[in-house]
């Protein structure tokens, strides 16, 4: 089924009737075989209480009693249900009650018993509506005639039955493979799989792109009907579609992209140009919601998969390169854009923007290194080159810093983390600007950006239109707690703002005081990791990381971000359908694509028709767009935490510097700066004397040598051992700690 009962059901909204049909042309069901299983999907909702038929069409019973979640369990056994608001209660799941369902599954839960005070409200899953497992990493073991894969993963409590699919089986004994499921458990039936592929004698044998790929079952290509659809898109310009847009071809046009090879996909350029007091600074994004039109097999490619996954130098893509190569920016070639020109006065204030569909034509591509050079250099022998650069010097430091500024003055704040994986051009996935010494463009061009998702969102509201707003809630302050208390003992004295909340302008307190501080690397490290991952949202809500609490949109990436997508798709309604006035007879009409209009409209902008089909499919894409955003994020991280592992193993037995960072009753954690690499001192090897743990002080005490390792302290540590695949390194101390023979630490 290439549909999930979760995308199924997402398009029922309240009491609204909804026919076969329709669901067949929305789920893409166009043969007799994905007909006949949508049949028997909505037969089966209806019997379990679901869907009700009335007239040959089908409405969702809601029902009080009965919740969505997703299910997080423990090795051992039992699992919590965890309801997607965050204030919302988890349900408490007995291994009995789990109706076949596994870790990570999105389910319907019906609640059997109301929480307490002490106990979590108790459930049952009663349909399993998304399976997060549709392929698992596993070893391959034999018993007698009978093969079986075990998950390495250890929260996945069952083995399942190999069907022989044309490999040797014999040969992947005691192998990691990929498995995919053929058939989920029913009753007392065990699941069914095939392996599709043998990835090495273990862990550390196989590629880790390759275990990164498997482990969160991301797609490795496209399916046929999805390529010929890319294939056979014309993506010519016509010259009917060219009149119907701004001209913007005579505009000097840069693309500046990161350093690496030159790549062959560029979704956006700038532009620079003097006007009277000031200067219109201009961003131009690939035009793809042009092409992808609504129920195509691309348009439901790329709602599936979300969004781009970077693994190293492996692009997983949200859309075929193919196409995207054939619509993106070159080099002396008209390309369709949408443009936002921002007008901006001499003291950095935003004037007035224009958003329109335009035709641009690429000038020059620069990469950052490139401009960094550019921007050094006195004089220019080349009379374009000159130019560029002086539009360059005039965007990077005159126009960004001002933007900086207002940005720090509102309450925002950077972190210097100069090895963080950036992949977009705003935040991305990291949900605050990032700056670094070595690569300072890259940041001043998120500034910009950043700036420009705001007037965006703005727009969208301003117009009352459907819109995804990027947001990010505070930080828990469980999470800040030991930065806080880590950064107060590396006398960097520190203090929150208020004690009932934590906003933005600690975070600017706390990474101003790094700067003072030996170990600023691993501070600002430990104060990135403490944010909570973006989400998208149909509401405005806060943004903590860029301190917007009034809307935020991504736009930048129409390419790899579906969101970025349906951003344009909205705006590019307007363009088309869009009502500049109350009434046709009215002579004088509003410009929808400026700010101008802002306060003027008392009429609908969109048809009614064309204003819900466009609610409905952002409501429909959000929830599969944050679960995708967190699997690319959880992806991206753990080939970090792979490559991190790989050079830890090959310096087992080596003696490095470390800082403590978290104690625990049972050991203490050590951040190795050079390579920012936790591992864990376990209390059990601190054989010198019986060590002790003091909650109050975060520390662990000697009791006859009065040694304490707290936090703050410098350690030496060996490295005695590290576990690849599960990213664990076991440490033993050499020498450090402090000694408090004349200090007292009783609680």
């Amino acid at each position: 089924m290439d549909f999930s009962i979760a995308t199924l059901l997402s398009h029922f909204s309240g009491d609204k009737l909804v026919a076969a049909k329709v669901l067949e042309k929305k789920l893409g069901c166009e043969d007799d075989e994905t007909q006949a299983k949508l049949e028997i999907a909505l037969d089966a909702l209806e019997r379990v209480g679901v869907l009700v038929k009335e007239r040959g069409k089908y409405r969702r019973l809601q029902e009080t009693d009965v919740v969505e979640a997703k299910l997080r369990c423990s090795s051992k056994g039992f699992c919590f249900a965890i309801q997607d608001a965050e204030e919302a209660d988890d349900i408490y799941i007995r291994e009995s009650h789990l109706s076949n369902a596994w870790n990570g599954d999105r389910v319907l839960v019906k609640i059997i018993k109301e929480g307490t005070r002490r106990r979590s409200p108790e459930g049952e899953v009663s349909v399993i509506l998304e399976r997060a497992n549709p392929s698992l990493l596993a070893t391959v073991k034999k018993e007698q005639d009978s093969y079986r894969a075990i998950p390495l993963d250890d929260r996945l409590l069952f083995e399942m039955c190999l069907k022989q699919n044309g490999g040797n089986l014999e040969e992947a004994i005691d192998h990691l493979v990929h498995v995919s499921v053929l058939r989920y458990p029913i009753a007392q039936n065990p699941p069914i799989g095939k392996v599709t592929k043998v990835l090495g004698s273990d862990a550390e044998a196989a590629t880790d792109t390759d275990i990164v790929s498997c482990k969160h079952d991301l797609p490795q290509g496209f399916s046929e009907k999805v390529i010929k659809e890319a294939n056979n898109l014309d993506t010519n310009l016509s010259e009917r579609e060219i009149q119907n847009r701004q001209d913007l071809r005579g505009l000097l046009t840069i693309a500046i992209e990161p350093e690496k090879s030159s790549p062959s996909v560029i979704e956006n350029a700038f532009t620079l140009e003097p006007i009277e007091n000031g200067s219109q600074f201009g961003i131009h994004i690939m035009d793809v919601a042009h092409y992808i039109k609504p129920e195509s097999h691309l348009e439901r490619e790329a709602r599936k998969r979300g969004t781009a996954v970077y693994l190293g130098d492996l692009l997983l893509p949200l859309l075929p390169e193919n196409l995207l190569d054939r619509i993106s920016f070159k080099e002396g070639e008209d390309r369709f854009a949408l443009s936002i020109l921002i007008n901006f006065n001499e003291q950095g204030q935003m004037l007035e923007y224009q958003l329109t569909p335009s035709v641009i034509n690429l000038n020059c591509q620069l990469t950052y290194p490139e401009v960094q050079t550019l921007l050094g250099s006195e004089k220019q022998s080349n009379p374009e080159m000159a130019v560029i650069a002086s539009k360059l010097n005039k965007l990077f430091f005159e126009v960004s810093p001002l933007l900086k500024a207002q940005r720090i003055k509102r309450g925002g704040f950077d972190i210097n983390l100069s090895e963080a994986q950036v992949n977009f051009k705003d935040e991305g996935r990291l949900g605050a600007i990032c700056i670094s010494s070595f690569l300072p463009i890259r940041s001043l061009l998120t500034e910009l950006i950043v700036f420009t998702g705001k007037l965006i969102a703005d727009h969208l509201k301003a117009l009352e239109l459907p819109s995804i707003y990027c947001t990010q809630t505070e930080p828990d302050f469980e999470e800040l707690e030991d930065v806080i208390k880590l950064t107060n003992n590396l006398a960097l004295e520190f203090q929150l703002q208020s004690e009932e909340e934590i906003t933005p302008i600690d975070y600017q307190n706390l990474s101003r005081s790094f700067t003072k501080s030996p170990f600023a690397k691993v501070l600002n490290y430990l104060l990135y990791s403490t944010l909570k991952p973006i989400k998208y949202s149909t509401h405005i809500a806060n943004h903590f990381g860029l301190a917007y609490t009034d809307g935020y949109v991504h736009f930048i990436s129409p390419g790899q971000r579906y969101a970025d997508l349906l951003i344009q798709r909205v705006l590019n309604a307007v363009f088309i359908h869009g009502r500049d006035r109350r009434h046709k007879n009215t002579k004088i009409g509003v410009n929808l694509g400026s700010n101008t209009c802002h306060g003027e409209i008392k009429w609908n902008v969109l048809p009614p028709e064309i204003q819900e089909d466009l609610e409905q499919e952002i409501a429909i894409a959000l929830l599969q767009l944050n679960d995708r955003e967190k699997v690319g994020l959880d992806a991206e991280k753990d080939l970090q935490g792979l490559k991190k592992a790989e050079k830890m193993k090959a310096r087992t037995g080596h003696i490095l510097n470390g800082l403590i960072t978290g104690v625990q009753s049972y050991g203490f954690f050590v951040e190795i700066e050079d390579w920012l690499v936790e591992g864990l001192v376990h209390v059990s090897s601190l054989k010198d004397d019986w060590y002790e743990y003091r909650a109050r002080h975060s520390c662990l005490v000697g009791r006859k040598n009065r040694i304490a390792y707290r936090l703050g302290d410098t350690v030496e540590v060996e490295i005695k051992s590290v576990d690849y695949y599960r990213q664990q390194i076991d440490l033993g101390t050499v020498r450090g700690g402090s000694d408090l023979r004349d200090e007292d630490l009783e609680d």
